[in-house]
């Protein structure tokens, strides 16, 4: 079985209007998944891409990270769910991945969420995968009819302005992704980054009211120097 890399900029966008919060990490005390042995190609176990994640991050308090296959991460598979209730105005964008292909279910991942106390966080993900298919996942782009959708989720509406920029620099290559969501008068903005090193896939997502593009780009840079020094890439 395989899973698509869910934007989840777009899915805490969906989840905003339902008032579910996004996609959150792991809890603390939370079961960790299973152990996953790196598959060819990669050379990362799970566990060593955990201690890859970042430390801390300035104004946030970090949660507990979770590591093991991608399809058993709590957090994953709670967005998933988040997207296949989500009712959008447009359907076929809940499947667009513009080439991004897919991401197979026993991939070594390890994530973890940082929390401000206004709410804001901001989530990194890291994936041992191949790097043919962590370069299809960073040159995916947004089809150009899903830039702007409409989602019914818990019987709230929010629309959805979505944003993509140039490819960029981060790591050996990477893209970036913001969404702005309106639900009443209430607005959110997500931004949402892809970038690449060697053997390894990582997203960061800032979700809240005052997420901005600079935060998440600089916390994606400060991901692939702390990947980097760890896993020595």
């Amino acid at each position: 079985m395989a899973h698509r890399l869910l934007p989840i900029a777009v899915l805490a966008a969906v989840a905003a209007a339902s008032g579910c919060g996004g996609s959150g990490g792991a809890s603390a005390g939370q079961a960790r998944g299973p152990a996953r042995a790196a598959p060819a190609g990669t050379g990362y176990t799970s566990d060593q891409l955990g201690q890859a994640l970042l430390q801390q991050v300035t104004g946030y308090r970090r949660g507990e990270p979770d590591s093991g296959e991608y399809g058993s991460l709590k957090a994953l598979r709670n967005a998933a769910q988040v997207r296949a209730e989500a009712r959008l105005d447009k359907p076929k964008c809940a499947e667009a991945q513009a080439g991004g292909g897919k991401v197979a279910a026993d991939v070594p991942t390890a994530l973890v969420t940082f929390a401000k106390s206004d709410g804001q966080t901001a989530t990194e993900t890291l994936m041992g995968v191949e790097d043919a298919d962590a370069q299809r996942q960073v040159e995916a782009r947004v089809p150009s009819g899903c830039l702007t959708f409409r989602t019914q989720l818990g019987g709230q509406s929010a629309e959805h302005q979505v944003t993509e920029t140039r490819p960029g620099d981060i790591g050996d290559g990477s893209r970036t992704v913001g969404v702005a969501t309106t639900s009443g008068d209430q607005r959110t903005n997500s931004w949402y980054v892809v970038f690449r090193g060697r053997h390894f896939l990582g997203t960061v997502t800032v979700f809240g009211p005052n997420a901005s593009r600079a935060e998440a780009e600089s916390l994606a840079r400060a991901c692939v120097t702390q990947a980097r020094k760890i896993l020595g890439t």
